[in-house]
């Protein structure tokens, strides 16, 4: 009963975070509507589904243009693209205005919108791809991410050698302080002169001047409790500590009597990690289903002998994790690390704590019978040692004698013995006595 409680609780805190998700606020429709969404921190999964509902709103309520304020480092390059693709595809005016920096993936978002207005001192460009161990990607993934730069500057008309040369170290521009081996990174001033900025603005109100919407009805669409929540959890950086987390969780639990708060807090781990890829689109309720049906299966394995049931159960909830990523190479290794550190974890509690698995504690029998507690199987003579007496047969090497008036089965040494010999007891090993002729 405490194992379907904990699931139950776990799928009711999945069903009830769900519902922190805001629709899209309904706005009357009016003319010159101008909506003003920020772009900041790190570029991740849970910001694709924060932009879906601010263009899809923009959309809805005819707006005029849409204002992405964009502060940030930059992030993962599967949601930039996801990103990109979504602002292309609107038929609403996008503009971007980086009011302080716009470096990797939030270069290549800027470069998705129609226009892009900077700040007197931002930055804008070093777009290489970094892996998730903090190394230069693959030949393969910095050729694709260069494409893909340089078609995002061509789409709206931009000089797209500058785009690539922000992603690519070869490309020599030393006019723009970018010699060979070095990335480009534009000034407010450097954009504007090779084109890519359509101008330098100190403030938002300068901003609306500038594209003629100082008289519209500017609508700010902020973060919903729940984009804020799938953004923290979809994060490059998040999703291995959750991954760790639930492995940890689950081989403790392996030592634990009953369900307790190890496999509990596992498991709460693994759906922090659907819920924040449910929010942010990327997991449907179908690989909810799948997972769900995985850790069902792998809990009836205790029920069910064979193991298939479990391996079933096991690979339900791998696939449903991949299913549920944007990124399947870094959920491949940071399951790997997760996998790693949770063996090291089995061993340690093995080898230097000394526990034992709840699991066999059901199937090898722990209980025994020693002499200490009263227990004992036969009879020990050991006092007969030493003391003499008569064969009453011939001794085969076994037979009978009669030893301090008693009659006992003994059996010699090996040698033949014959009847009326004298003897003594050299050895008493339970009900075995031994005699020797004297």
């Amino acid at each position: 009963m405490r194992i379907w409680r904990s699931v139950l609780i776990g799928l009711l805190f999945l069903v009830v975070t769900s519902l922190l998700i805001i629709q899209p606020t309904n706005v009357k429709a009016e003319d010159g509507i101008v909506y003003l969404v920020p772009i900041k921190d790190t570029v991740e999964d849970g910001l694709y589904a924060f932009i879906d509902r601010a263009l899809t709103t923009a959309e809805e309520n005819g707006a005029k243009v849409v204002i992405f304020e964009v502060d940030t480092p930059g992030g993962a390059v599967n949601s930039a693209t996801r990103i990109g693709k979504r602002m292309q595809n609107t038929p609403v005016a996008t503009v971007a205005y980086v009011n302080n920096r716009a470096l990797s993936a939030g270069a290549y978002i800027s470069l998705n919108t129609d226009k892009i207005y900077m700040a007197p001192n931002a930055t804008m460009g070093s777009a290489a791809v970094i892996d998730a161990a903090g190394n230069a990607a693959s030949l393969k993934a910095q050729s694709a991410w260069v494409a893909a730069m340089k078609t995002a500057a061509e789409q709206n008309g931009r000089d797209p050698i500058y785009a690539q040369a922000m992603a690519d170290v070869d490309i020599n521009l030393p006019e723009y302080d970018a010699g060979k081996g070095k990335l480009l990174t534009f000034t407010a001033g450097q954009a504007k002169k090779a084109g890519y900025s359509e101008g330098t603005v100190s403030t938002k109100s300068e901003l609306y001047k500038f594209l003629g919407v100082e008289d519209a009805s500017i609508q700010s669409i902020d973060e919903s409790i729940a984009e804020k929540i799938a953004r923290f959890l979809t994060n490059p950086f998040v999703i291995p500590v959750l991954l760790l987390i639930a492995g940890i969780g689950i081989v403790m639990e392996l030592f634990t009597p009953g369900f307790g708060i190890p496999g509990t807090t596992g498991l709460i781990a693994l759906l922090l990690y659907f819920y924040g890829h449910f929010v942010a689109g990327l997991a449907g309720y179908e690989v909810l289903v799948l997972f769900i049906s995985g850790v069902l299966l792998c809990i009836l394995e205790l029920f069910i002998p064979g193991g298939i049931v479990g391996a079933l159960g096991m690979a339900a909830v791998i696939v449903s994790l991949f299913l549920a990523s944007n990124s399947p190479v870094q959920l491949g290794i940071s399951l790997l690390v997760a996998l790693a550190v949770s063996i090291l974890v089995f061993i340690l509690l093995v080898k230097v704590f000394g526990k034992e698995m709840k699991f066999f504690r059901k199937i090898v029998l722990k209980d025994s019978t020693s002499s200490e507690q009263g227990y004992i199987s036969n009879v020990s003579r050991i006092e007969l040692v030493g003391m003499e007496g008569i064969t009453l047969v011939d001794l085969r090497p076994s037979g009978t004698a009669e030893i301090n008036g008693e009659r006992l089965d003994v059996v010699s040494e090996g040698s033949f013995i014959s009847k009326n010999s004298k003897v003594k007891v050299v050895k008493a090993e339970g009900s075995r006595i031994v005699v020797r002729e004297i």
